[in-house]
């Protein structure tokens, strides 16, 4: 462990709790430090540190996009990172990883669920369930740990065997706190002692600890920190989905959380369309904040295409070399309704291609790895047309591009409300040559057949 704080009120969500919404709530309400939840080294060392821009976060992304630790600016001297871990070499390079987005590293050596102790983390790392039956043996192990050169030590005042309902041992923590002279922080306290503010400092005063560690009573009302006393919940709960929003915390996350507050309320009519909710927006919806949603979904689209614009991506082709200077570029995205449902920009470039008798058009596609957005470039007669947006598929980046080289040469694209053009009046007529009675299950597969016999198919047409 390594932690350097003292006479410190300490925020410790556990389980799912500690995602960066809730953490930037207790910080909001007072609380001095806060802890994500516990991470499994293994999980970490396969994540990807991403900046976001848009949220303006740091992301530790894993292989399957899932967002495993997120942070932010506001935090970074205030949270600290708890990691499950039983390999001293993992357990350093997570720490290199992550040592400049985080205050401090927390080895989570005392959880006893199943999940942490098969992988010999957690109360695993005790060694042996002895450990921690005696005071004086857990006192002894405690010095041992002090002797590694840590900080700070968090002492969970309960047995191995004993769980939530248990009573906490203040006196085992107390032991603890005069036979060391680290700082010991002082956990355990919020099922029978930790109701209020004041309550905080009445459970380090018993234990003679430096600081107290809060969970689950922060978790059920995160503004306990709140000296002038806790806030109602459903404002607590409103300005928890606020962050929610703010930062995508994915919407599992954000209604487990709201059930942790609402906990004994949960068949009230509150209670049970919270649980009836299947998205954030459906969870805002129920309290009322649909517009404060809508509001920051416009806003990040409206960054994303900011970003979309300015960040310089000067490889776009094959040749790392080639400069794009020659590149006809301009912000256009293609979007759907926009146009008619016969055709695409695509089928009417490569019509015109055909006419021209130049060859047809050959698209390149290179995936962001930062958002993997697509960007497509066109070439048509030995020249390259692009937009600057970049999009959510590769289709659509090379519908984009399509609009680029027709909006260049001035040739209609198919948009809504565009004088009729021969390919149109052609499509029309293909269709009705084609009609057939679609209960006819033949007839349906003639058309199917037809459509991926052409070489003008794209099936973002369908």
């Amino acid at each position: 462990m390594v932690l350097s704080f003292c006479d410190k009120v300490i925020l410790a969500p556990m389980v799912r709790v500690g995602t960066l919404p809730m953490r930037l709530l207790a910080l909001d309400y007072g609380a001095d430090i806060v802890y994500c939840e516990e991470l499994v080294d293994i999980k970490m060392l396969q994540c990807k540190r991403i900046v976001n821009d848009v949220l303006q976060t740091v992301d530790y992304i894993a292989p399957t996009e899932r967002v495993i630790f997120q942070t932010c600016e506001r935090e970074k001297d205030r949270v600290v990172f708890q990691m499950g871990t039983a390999d001293p070499e993992r357990a350093l390079a997570v720490a290199k990883l992550i040592e400049n987005d985080v205050a401090a590293i927390d080895i989570n050596m005392g959880c006893p669920k199943e999940y942490s102790t098969k992988g010999g983390m957690g109360a695993a790392l005790l060694s042996s369930p002895e450990k921690i039956e005696k005071v004086e043996e857990t006192v002894n192990l405690v010095k041992i740990i002090e002797r590694t050169g840590v900080a700070a030590i968090a002492v969970h005042g309960r047995k191995k065997a004993e769980r939530q309902q248990h009573p906490v041992h203040c006196d085992f923590i107390k032991a603890v706190s005069e036979a060391v002279s680290v700082p010991v922080i002082a956990n355990g306290g919020s099922q029978e002692l930790i109701r209020e503010f004041q309550d905080i400092e009445a459970f380090r005063s018993v234990t003679a600890a430096s600081s107290v560690m809060v969970a689950r009573a922060a978790m059920w009302n995160p503004s306990i920190f709140r000296r002038e006393g806790s806030l109602p919940q459903e404002d607590v709960m409103r300005n928890y989905i606020r962050y929610a929003v703010m930062y995508n915390n994915h919407y599992t996350n954000t209604k487990y959380c709201l059930c942790q507050m609402i906990r004994d309320q949960l068949e009230s009519p509150l209670g049970r369309k919270l649980h009836a909710t299947q998205s954030t927006l459906d969870i805002c919806e129920v309290f009322e904040m649909t517009s404060f949603y809508e509001s920051c979904q416009l806003s990040q689209e409206r960054k994303k295409v900011s970003l979309n614009v300015s960040i310089q991506e000067t490889q776009i082709t094959d040749n790392d070399n080639e400069e794009n200077h020659d590149t006809v570029q301009m912000p256009v995205k293609f979007e759907r309704k926009d146009y008619l449902p016969q055709v695409t920009p695509k089928m009417f470039l490569l019509e015109w291609c055909r006419k021209e008798k130049f060859p047809q058009p050959v698209y390149y596609t290179v995936q962001r790895s930062l958002d993997k957005f697509f960007r497509s470039v066109v070439t048509v007669n030995e020249k390259k047309y692009c937009s600057t947006l970049w999009d959510k598929s590769k289709k659509l980046a090379e519908q984009a591009a399509a609009i680029v080289c027709l909006r260049t040469l001035g040739l209609p694209e198919g948009k809504v409300g565009e004088e009729e053009s021969d390919l149109i009046r052609k499509r029309k007529r293909g269709i009705q040559d084609e009609s057939v009675d679609m209960t006819d299950s033949q007839g349906v597969e003639q058309i199917k057949k037809r459509l991926h016999s052409n070489e003008n198919f794209d099936d973002s047409n369908i």
